[in-house]
């Protein structure tokens, strides 16, 4: 039995949540934020079978698209205190998926 945790962009998360429902997996979502970005984030709490992580990993994938944001300068901080006088580009979206090994599951 593996843990799934995939933490997705929110404009992702409905494509991503339909994808893996259509395929009989369970997810609870939650409502997350970056850090970096400080922008919403769903975060995906999936309990299967180890012969279905793989499966669901590529569901992730195939819906987490990767985008550029710009985002003000005032946000941005590189190398401690010092601060660009321009926008930045960042690279969002996409996924971070952590996959934990679970000794027991119960549904009660």
């Amino acid at each position: 039995m593996k843990l799934i945790m995939a933490i997705i962009n929110n404009d992702d998360s409905v494509l991503v949540s339909d994808k893996l429902t259509a395929e009989g997996y369970f997810a609870t979502k939650l409502a997350t934020t970056g850090g970096f970005l400080k922008a919403g984030n769903t975060t995906f709490i999936i309990g299967t079978d180890d012969e279905k992580v793989e499966r669901a990993l590529e569901i992730i994938k195939e819906n987490s698209q990767k985008r550029t944001q710009i985002i003000p300068a005032a946000d941005a901080s590189f190398g401690g205190d010092l601060f660009s006088s321009n926008p930045v580009e960042v690279k969002v979206g996409g996924a971070t998926v952590f996959v934990l090994d679970i000794e027991r599951f119960e549904k009660c």
